[in-house]
């Protein structure tokens, strides 16, 4: 992580609340065998139903479309997201733009998580993950407090190393401001990797207190010195229209030995990591 010494102790008590509740959230990817199409992809957790049982959630990966359109894809693990850590730093993916919901009018791609709790539990291990919230998620009263003037913003994401292409987390400090059309934008560039990555902000509230907001995904650049934001208000809007197929899981629940769950469609596709192909 990016140490920040200058900044003030409100960017600085954003930061820490963004890697305490998200730092385990993110993971970067890129088309297999070839440093292009490097993106950031993170987890999320829809508040489906609560009972006194709990909450129940579908939970997801989320980046932007385009780079998720790739065929053999790899993600990079971080030792921190895997309980037992893994030896191998890749897990290899094929058939992975068919593993994707692409909501195309936003400019986002949504995974159901549940392949890769799945291979997991055939591999003996289980993910360690953080998971952007329901709770955490912008809303549209959240959205239209967005206004032409630029605030801070923070985007949680993986950049691309230019001598060895390492994928290390980052948290890049920015602005972000909406539109007289209301589309949200950030203010400048992106570094390489970081497209598809959450981004943050922190309304000051009463007292030295204020509240997180993950306002959406960052999206590819159009060749201006911004970048649109697809807004969560829309991403929920878009994720509540799936069918039911799509079902509920609890919070951070696998697969076991003789489940009788029926498999879903996201299943068919192939989950290996790298000590696999051997």
């Amino acid at each position: 992580m990016s140490d920040l010494p200058s900044l003030p102790s409100f960017h600085s008590a954003v930061i820490d609340a963004i890697l305490h509740h998200a730092g385990r959230a993110t993971l970067p990817f890129q088309r297999a065998h070839r440093e292009e199409q490097h993106a950031t992809a993170f987890w999320f957790n829809e508040l489906v139903a609560t009972s006194s049982e709990g909450e129940s959630v579908r939970q997801y990966l989320v980046t932007a479309s385009e780079p998720a359109r790739i065929e053999l894809a790899e993600f990079t693990l971080r030792a921190e997201l895997c309980a037992p850590s893994m030896s191998a730093e890749k897990l290899m993916m094929t058939g992975f733009a068919d593993g994707w919901i692409q909501f195309e009018k936003l400019g986002v791609a949504v995974m159901p998580t549940a392949g890769l709790h799945a291979h997991g539990v055939r591999k003996g291990w289980s993910w360690t993950t953080d998971e952007i919230t329901d709770g955490v998620a912008a809303t549209a009263a959240d959205i239209a407090g967005l206004g032409e003037r630029p605030v801070p913003a923070y985007l949680l994401g993986h950049d691309v190393e230019a001598a060895t292409g390492a994928r290390l987390q980052a948290v890049v400090v920015g602005e972000i401001a909406r539109t007289d059309e209301g589309r949200v934008q950030w203010l400048g560039e992106l570094p390489p990797g970081c497209v598809g990555a959450p981004v943050f902000t922190g309304f000051p509230l009463e007292g030295n207190s204020f509240k997180l907001v993950c306002v959406g995904v960052a999206l590819p650049g159009d060749g201006t010195p911004t970048h649109r934001i697809a807004p969560f208000d829309e991403i929920r809007t878009a994720l509540h229209a799936l069918p039911d197929a799509v079902s509920p899981t609890r919070a951070a629940a696998t697969d076991t030995p003789g489940s009788t769950t029926k498999r879903r469609w996201w299943w068919r596709h192939g989950i290996r990591s790298d000590r696999d192909s051997a």
